[in-house]
């Protein structure tokens, strides 16, 4: 029988990436919030890869944390191997990684959730929502409790209709043998959310005992580590290492004969996968001519022996994943303790969310994560920490959250899914910035911390060590500006062993700084007046000096860029009565009715000479 249990200003669905951060935000920024989860022992799972941040990513997990989210302390606190990414390349594309304890991560989660002040967390599953005509949100979990909320943030990962796939073999279920939430999808259609079918994958996890790692090749964690959190006083240790083999011939010809066997060639998976993560046996194909795929053998966590075999998912039978894993060096007799699998699941168009993530057509009703579409625990963690304020902010009835392309990865994330939408789960990569310069991870601080800060994430203590370091770096650009360095044979000798030209004269030190051979480090020596400067304020410095001429011009596009977002477009227009535009254009722009024009002229299938059109439209208004 049904009963009322209690009602909420914000209830979150799901405990994933983005429920946590979700829940989290609203609680804090004051809402009385609740956390909805199939299994309390589950939050913040890692199903897939056991690591956070990597190329873009780490970008991602640096702006949650200047927000004033959660990820990055997390990954801080249970990492087990760091490493920064690409730096054989420029700042802008240099990315953290860390491979963490994901049961340890799980658990830090939980408690932290717990502990939460205006949280509750409950292990239940919600199976129906609609709206009272009180303008509530009403929720039913399959006990038949009745719950309200004036927000609700649908954040159910690949639980939502969850289908695994093996082979011939395929059951309801959610990832990691969890329970699937099967009849929520039937309450969002009733509604009339628009659901489709995505579909990832995992790999095999097999036994450390049974591994001849004498046959790999050991990938060690940086010497010098770096934190994700910007509040994390000392940097993370490295705990473990990974390790490196490759697959052969012998590999790719037991997957060739077993097509026939894979499931996403029999045509009964119907949903698509992700591109830039593809399963093994469609490496195989897409690529059949490279003669060995590169595999990472990575570890689970310090208190198993389970190790991930990253690069290795599939859905092909348990029998053939064994054969295929045993014809790789070191996994010979490799002992498989999780079989690979495919899942698919329901997920929303996200063309059908507004950029502060609430629903065009239903008040009060958010997505996060892979529900709007995209794949990653980042992706995930950024959209539900959005949410999140913003179900906050509505409730208080202050102005919305909007990041935008020119501010962050996190507006350029939100932004790529409203408006462009995807047909296949979304994963985050820099060159989907064309600010990247501007947009690094090292300077993320300097781009969001005052945001959090206005919104109420981010406390007074460390808003004042922010603006310390600010003042840290700004005291640095000057002195460098204004300090000559003499012609010395020590100088001059570390400019030949840089590789650049010798000074005639005294020189500033920001015209050494500018040379690309030269670095503060090199001149450390001869610099007899720098202060002792911690090496993030010294790098921020750095960076500016030497991309300075770069920086400013992608500052200049990301001005033309907001004063194109400032042209707002009315939420009642009626496109169908506006003269100027094509079909085409009228049909795109009903369906995702983009907020500003610089939103609108991103839109697949809207071309510059209807933004043109539509700017004078807006301008008669």
């Amino acid at each position: 029988m049904e009963y009322f249990a209690d009602s909420y200003d914000v209830i979150v669905i799901g405990a994933g990436h983005a429920g946590i951060e979700a829940g989290l935000a609203s609680a804090r920024l004051g809402c009385k919030t609740a956390v909805f989860t199939i299994n309390l022992d589950w939050i913040g799972n890692m199903p897939c890869n056991p690591s956070i941040g990597g190329t873009s990513k780490g970008h991602l997990v640096r702006e949650i944390d200047a927000l004033g989210g959660e990820m990055g302390k997390a990954a801080d606190k249970y990492c087990l191997q760091s490493r920064m990414l690409n730096l054989g390349k420029g700042p802008a594309v240099h990315s953290l990684r860390a491979q963490i304890d994901r049961r340890e991560y799980s658990k830090g989660m939980k408690h932290t959730l717990e502990l939460q002040e205006n949280l509750d967390i409950r292990q239940a599953e919600i199976v129906d929502l609609f709206k009272n005509g009180d303008g509530l949100w009403q929720l039913k979990t399959r006990l038949e409790a009745i719950y309200t909320a004036k927000a609700v943030i649908v954040a159910t990962g690949t639980f939502l209709g969850g289908r695994v796939y093996i082979g011939d073999v395929s059951y309801e279920s959610g990832p990691d043998g969890m329970f699937p939430a099967t009849q929520l999808s039937n309450a969002l259609k009733r509604l009339g959310i628009p659901l489709r079918r995505f579909k990832t994958g995992t790999p095999s996890r097999v036994n450390r005992r049974s591994v001849d790692f004498s046959k790999t090749e050991v990938q060690e964690g940086d010497a010098h580590t770096v934190a994700f959190s910007f509040e994390s006083e000392t940097p993370p240790e490295n705990k473990v290492c990974c390790h490196i083999t490759y697959t052969n011939e012998k590999t790719k010809q037991i997957i060739l004969e077993n097509l026939h066997r894979s499931p996403m060639y029999s045509g009964k998976i119907e949903g698509k996968g992700p591109r830039y993560c593809p399963s093994f046996e469609d490496k195989i194909v897409r690529f059949s001519d490279k003669q060995r795929h590169q595999l990472f053998i990575e570890p689970c966590g310090l208190e198993t022996e389970e190790l991930y075999l990253q690069g290795l998912s599939s859905s092909l039978p348990e029998d053939v994943q064994i054969a295929f894993i045993h014809t790789i060096p070191g996994l010979e007799n490799a002992k498989v303790m999780r079989t690979a699998y495919a899942i698919e699941y329901d997920c929303v168009d996200p063309t059908a969310l507004k950029a502060t993530l609430e629903f065009n057509d239903f008040g009060g009703l958010y997505g996060a994560g892979q529900f709007n579409g995209s794949s990653g625990y980042e992706e995930a963690a950024a959209q539900g920490l959005v949410a999140g304020i913003n179900a906050a902010l509505k409730i208080k009835g202050k102005p919305p959250l909007v990041l935008d392309r020119g501010g962050s990865y996190i507006g350029t994330l939100i932004d790529d899914l409203v408006t462009k939408g995807c047909s296949d789960p979304y994963r985050m990569m820099t060159s989907r910035s064309e600010y990247r310069l501007v947009l690094r991870q090292d300077n993320a601080d300097a781009r969001l911390t005052p945001t959090g800060y206005e919104i109420g994430l981010i406390s007074e203590e460390r808003y004042k060590k922010f603006l310390a370091k600010q003042n840290a770096v700004a005291a640095e650009r000057r002195r460098i500006e204004t300090t000559s360095l003499p012609v010395t044979d020590r100088l001059q000798q570390i400019l030949a062993d840089c590789g650049t030209s010798p000074l005639s004269k005294s020189c500033k030190i920001i015209e050494l700084l500018r040379r690309p051979q030269v670095t503060y480090e090199k001149i450390k020596p001869v610099d007899i007046s720098r202060p002792d400067l911690p090496e993030e304020v010294l790098e921020q410095v750095e960076i500016a000096v030497k991309y300075e001429g770069y920086i400013a011009k992608q500052e200049q596009q990301i001005k033309e860029l907001r004063r194109i977002e400032s042209k707002r477009i009315p939420d009642d227009i009626d496109y169908s009565s506006l003269k100027g535009l094509r079909l085409e254009a009228v049909e795109k722009l009903a369906k995702i009715r983009p907020e500003n024009l610089g939103q609108a002229s991103r839109i697949s299938g809207v071309n510059p000479a209807d933004i043109t059109a539509l700017n004078i439209i807006l301008e008669s208004l």
